[in-house]
């Protein structure tokens, strides 16, 4: 798994997407188990099959990502979309888009114990980098329309709100 990890970043991701695999303890692997004891061990997946879809992670994450200026637009229509936002509380407080929620405990349980399963969720972190795996785990766990902030909150202030005030992580 080391090297399917090295060869393609995203596999973790595409692997809790569609199998619920790696996302948790119960369902982890480590890096020394090769793909296809990993699928053996998760309902005889058929390897070949699940490598495809690894392969094809990468055009996955980028139909997940919704760009600045197109969340801005959607959040202009009447259609309600939750913000969620996977950075620290000390970021969220410092710096946020307006409706959005940080993400807590009891707000993960909502999502994730509520009936509605379709409505739409765009995650939000600092860079863009957190959010696709935030994302996949909440499609790991049955929700269908959830999206990532492409470029994340520091994309948001560039090219929608430049009054934003922006901050770089150490």
């Amino acid at each position: 798994m080391r090297e399917v990890l090295e060869a393609f970043p995203g596999a973790q991701r595409a692997l809790f997407r569609r199998y619920h695999i790696g996302g948790c303890s119960s369902c982890g692997f480590r890096p020394d188990e090769t793909l296809a004891e990993v699928c053996a061990r998760n309902g005889g997946l058929d390897a070949a099959e699940v490598l495809a879809h690894i392969r094809s992670s990468r055009e996955q994450d980028a139909k997940l990502l919704i760009p600045p200026m197109e969340l801005a637009a959607l959040l202009q229509r009447d259609n309600p979309v939750k913000l969620l936002d996977v950075r620290s509380r000390e970021e969220f407080e410092a710096v946020h888009i307006e409706g959005s929620v940080l993400l807590s405990q009891p707000v993960m349980q909502e999502l994730l114990a509520g009936g509605a399963k379709t409505g739409p969720i765009v995650v939000i972190d600092h860079a863009g980098r957190n959010g696709l795996d935030a994302a996949a785990y909440f499609m790991g766990h049955g929700l269908q329309n959830v999206r990532c902030l492409r470029g994340g909150i520091d994309a948001w202030a560039q090219e929608v709100d430049p009054k934003m005030r922006r901050y770089k992580l150490g």
